[in-house]
């Protein structure tokens, strides 16, 4: 029973961290619509993964897919963008994602 106990205590803690920061570049870029870039210049194409299951049980979706924009945040402000924009569905732990620079 305190095995049982001990394991899951251990998996509520890990399947609410969030493992992923965003970076002072990261913070000047936001998440848009493909309706609301037609102005922008397409700089590149970036795709996040994150973990989808720790220790065989799922993640929220809600929380999978936050981590995934930000890692796109993360690197497309490396890339010199201000604009994101998904391409993709999240499968297995992944999103593809346009990168943009659009006039402020």
């Amino acid at each position: 029973m305190k095995r049982f106990l001990l394991l899951a205590t251990i998996i509520a803690t890990v399947t609410t961290c969030n493992w992923v920061q965003l970076t002072t570049e990261g913070q000047g870029v936001r998440l848009a619509t493909a309706s609301e870039i037609t102005n922008c210049d397409r700089l590149g194409r970036t795709r996040s993964q994150t973990l989808n299951k720790i220790v065989g049980v799922e993640r929220g979706g809600e929380k999978l897919q936050s981590e995934l924009l930000m890692l796109a945040r993360n690197e497309a402000g490396s890339m010199g963008a201000n604009v994101v924009v998904p391409e993709s569905l999240i499968e297995q732990g992944q999103q593809s994602f346009g990168v943009y620079s659009c006039p402020l």
